[in-house]
């Protein structure tokens, strides 16, 4: 990771691990603008537990041109859980600024991307266990449910942009 003119970076290729959030989190708001290059892939978790390692509710980015052909894994997904709800008004931007938000208050959970809301689930709910059930997060006990964690922003091998990250405590 670096700092590149008030940008966070995580740099192509390079093994630099991922970013945890020192305290953990109950009900939020997380903001943040990005961008990945073409085939870019990369992820915002959240929900993290220390007990589980890296492992969380995954808010996607993602290059979708590239890999269309897998709705879990679309930008804006719960990663591997739950898919996109809406049709994007707009593409996501490749080498050019997104805006994403993740909101969780409660049980509701809702995934924004450029202004529109793309998916909205509820933690500990039948469609989101059911998801949780045919995914590679089966094995972890409670995986889908109401937890406090850690937010975290994963390293990936491809090159990824942070800008304006901001997280606001619902009461």
């Amino acid at each position: 990771w670096a700092m590149e003119k008030g940008v966070l970076v995580k740099q192509q290729g390079k093994k630099a691990g991922n970013l945890l959030t020192r305290r953990t989190w109950t009900d939020y708001e997380f903001a943040w603008e990005w961008k990945v290059g073409p085939k870019g892939n990369n992820g915002v978790k959240y929900m993290v537990l220390e007990k589980r390692g890296a492992i969380g509710h995954e808010y996607q980015m993602i290059d979708d041109r590239h890999w269309q052909q897998k709705p879990l894994s679309q930008t804006g997904t719960f990663y591997a859980v739950l898919p996109r709800e809406v049709k994007l008004t707009e593409p996501v931007r490749i080498d050019k600024w997104n805006q994403s938000r993740i909101k969780v208050e409660g049980k509701k959970v809702e995934h924004w991307l450029n202004g529109q809301k793309i998916l909205s689930y509820s933690l500990g709910s039948d469609r989101v266990l059911a998801g949780v059930a045919k995914s590679k997060f089966k094995k972890f006990p409670g995986f889908g449910k109401k937890v406090t964690g850690h937010i975290l922003l994963t390293d990936h091998k491809d090159r990824c942009e942070f800008r304006n990250l901001k997280i606001r405590e619902l009461k």
